[in-house]
């Protein structure tokens, strides 16, 4: 049948916009003058309630998914408490932080780009979302599992969302960022570049949601019993270490478990190994503000901890999983305008911005007003006022009064201020400007710290960034794309960018592309604007690399390579240390059923070569055992160890198998471990605690 055009089909075709060489609009037909910046109170003050333009953009964007999120729709979630265990009444009257305090807490994790089916395993930053259940009311921190953001305003965020997303045109790459849209909003945004190489390090592929950092991105404010304000940046700092995956392993992960990080964290939870957070905060007193060479209210900068260190104020451990997937982490509502007394918004301007949005999305999506009565929502101390009726209420007012003040109900519910308690108040602040859509200068300086975070990075850390960003822009079909994000990247480090510009057959141009150039001035007329000096150059607290002597094997799953007539001696003999150490034993035959062992006795057997992959697990052992000659001819096996070899991780064989080794293209590294080797048990479990063997891409060149 003959596909018809567009021209057959007159009532599509008067719906069809073509934006080449018009002027941006509003909605209305109203031309933007600036689409990079919100209305502010000079040009580092807070954004204006006034400012239709922007609502405008947000209202429109919260409303483009149903019924999913528009960002962070592939979610997993979990209960659990928060401890505080460090006074902080001098610097914030939040009572959740008074020292011994317990707090329960819900936790969603999440991509932010794929949507609600969409892998675990894609590139792609982690959405790390915490509601604290206090006697205060709910205070949501709203974070992700990266320090910093790609956009420095709020005006631009459904830019870089719509940019990210599958294009419009044909609904593809699914939860991808290797593509031309993307890159070429990220090439146009030298502000951008922090954040593209944290997403293009092995921070943005995260061996499990247990081993992320977490983040609040913006700066915040605690507020005291005087008033006095002090800025804080929240750290979550996992105690199982920060880990990734190789990027070869995660595409391979995708395909045989796409809900691996889903899956993980449950299975830790349901198993007893409950997953533990520090939560620290960077605190820097009020006359401090402008102490630094960066902006400590630009979402795209870090505060290097070697200038303030973070100070731990609790733990949280997540200890229950959800009942109902939908009722409690579906229907869960974060919004960082959720702030508890003693805790308040800096002027951050993206900041600014998500306090608007989120409360926009939530009601949207969740069918109203109301959302805030779902149980997930609800606050544990109660909620009582005037706001009735609309889509979903599930709460009863009794009486006749829905309003305030009131007579007929005596004036309540009163407000706190009416009987001297404890209510939310905002933080005094000076403010003096005049009304414009600006950037201040002290936003302008955008490399410095990327290449802060390039340098801080191990050698074996530094090629994955490489290798990412080449194969990243390997998928964009437009050259001038490429040049133009090479062209930034030679901005931050040259290694870097000729590197890249080596395995895509470019040199990198010594200066901005001229386009660039032109979008970057639309916020800093003067650009580029000589940066301040950094105070900090290299950062010991950027690199995921396991420094000697750290290190943990909890929760971490090691495959035993086991059929009929396997020594439940050699078996027993690892398994009881690895255990000892917190560490999960998996065997894999190449039947499930009945195992047979070489002294006698059975034992049933669940994976085989034909459910599980080398790639879902952290280590690997071939015991000893009439087991090892049928081994020899598997090639299913060989396979599995060469793989878990190519991915950088430790393997351990017993006497009689390593000869199997020799039938590999395994070679003997500090990965590698021989029971014929002296104190091999220590070793395996020393090399596990190391996460990788990452020497081993540089000694073999392998590719992982």
């Amino acid at each position: 049948m003959k596909k018809k055009k567009n021209s057959d089909a007159p009532h599509i075709d008067e719906h069809v916009v073509d934006n080449m060489g018009k002027v941006m609009t509003t909605n209305d037909g109203v031309p933007v003058f600036d689409n990079n910046n919100t209305l502010k109170v000079g040009d580092r003050g807070p954004s204006l309630q006034q400012d239709h333009i922007f609502f405008d953009k947000l209202i429109h964007f919260d409303r483009e998914r149903i019924p999913e999120r528009v960002v962070h729709a592939r979610g997993s979630g979990a209960h659990g408490v928060f401890e505080a265990s460090e006074d902080l009444s001098s610097i914030t009257t939040a009572d959740f932080l008074k020292k011994g305090t317990k707090t329960p807490v819900f936790v969603r994790f999440s991509t932010v780009a794929g949507f609600k089916g969409s892998t675990d395993l894609a590139r792609d930053v982690r959405g790390f979302s915490v509601k604290f259940y206090t006697q205060e009311g709910n205070y949501d921190l709203v974070g992700n599992n990266i320090p910093v953001f790609f956009i420095q305003d709020a005006m631009n965020f459904p830019d870089v969302v719509h940019a990210v997303k599958p294009e419009p045109n044909n609904e593809i790459p699914q939860a991808a960022s290797a593509h031309d849209t993307f890159w070429d909003f990220i090439s146009l945004m030298p502000e951008a570049a922090h954040m593209s190489l944290w997403v293009m390090s092995d921070r943005a592929i995260p061996r499990s949601l247990r081993m992320i950092e977490g983040f609040g991105v913006h700066t915040f404010k605690f507020i005291n019993a005087e008033g006095k304000s002090t800025f804080v940046k929240f750290h979550w700092k996992p105690k199982l270490g920060v880990h990734s995956v190789a990027w070869n392993e995660a595409q391979k992960i995708s395909g045989f478990d796409a809900d691996f990080h889903r899956r993980d964290l449950w299975d830790a939870i349901e198993n007893g190994q409950f997953p533990q957070w520090d939560l620290g905060v960077q605190l820097i007193p009020e006359e401090d503000e402008m102490k630094f060479s960066f902006d400590i209210l630009d979402p795209t900068k870090i505060i290097p901890e070697e200038l303030v260190p973070v100070k731990i104020i609790g733990t949280m451990t997540l200890n229950r999983n959800p009942e109902n997937f939908f009722a409690e982490t579906e229907q869960a509502a974060f919004d960082p305008g959720r702030l508890v007394p003693g805790i308040d918004f800096s002027d951050d301007p993206l900041l600014q911005g998500r306090i608007f949005s989120y409360m926009d999305t939530q009601n949207y999506r969740l069918g109203g007003p109301n959302f805030h009565e779902l149980p997930i929502n609800r606050p544990i101390n109660g909620k009582h006022n005037n706001q009735k009726d609309g889509f979903s209420r599930i709460d009863i007012l009794k009486g006749n009064t829905s309003y305030f003040p009131n007579s007929q109900s005596n004036g309540c519910p009163y407000q706190a201020m009416l009987k001297g308690e404890v209510g939310y108040q905002t933080g005094k602040q000076q403010v003096d400007g005049k009304k414009v859509r600006a950037r201040s200068n002290s936003f302008a300086d955008h490399f410095t710290q990327a290449r802060l975070f390039f340098n801080s990075l191990s050698a074996e850390e530094q090629a994955h960034v490489i290798n990412a960003f080449s194969f990243e822009l390997s998928k964009v079909n437009t050259e001038d794309i490429r040049k133009r994000e090479l062209a930034i990247l030679n901005q931050v480090d040259p290694k870097l960018a000729n590197a890249i510009g080596k395995n895509l057959g470019l040199k990198p141009a010594k200066s901005l592309d001229p386009l660039t150039l032109q979008f970057a001035r639309q916020n800093h007329p003067n650009y580029p604007i000589q940066p301040n000096k950094p105070e900090v150059e290299k950062s010991a607290f950027l690199s995921m690399k396991v420094k000697d002597n750290d290190g943990s094997i909890k929760s971490r799953k090691i495959a035993f390579f086991v059929d009929d007539g396997v020594s439940k001696a050699s078996v027993d003999k690892l398994k009881k240390n690895l255990e000892k150490e917190g560490a999960m034993v998996v065997l894999i035959s190449s039947h499930v059923g009945k195992l047979k062992y070489k002294e006698g006795g059975e034992e049933p057997i669940q994976h085989t070569y034909l459910t599980d992959a080398s790639v879902l697990y952290d280590g690997f052992y071939t015991p000893d055992g009439d087991s090892v000659a049928k081994l020899a001819q598997n090639p299913d096996y060989l396979q599995f160890i060469n793989e878990g070899y190519r991915h950088c991780k430790a393997l351990a064989f017993a006497k009689s198998a390593e000869q199997l080794a020799a039938k590999s293209f395994i070679e003997k590294d500090q990965g590698v471990i021989f029971e014929s080797d002296p104190n091999w048990i220590n070793n395996f479990i020393m090399a596990l605690k190391k996460h990788r063997v990452w020497e081993r891409e540089n000694s073999r060149k392998v590719p992982s």
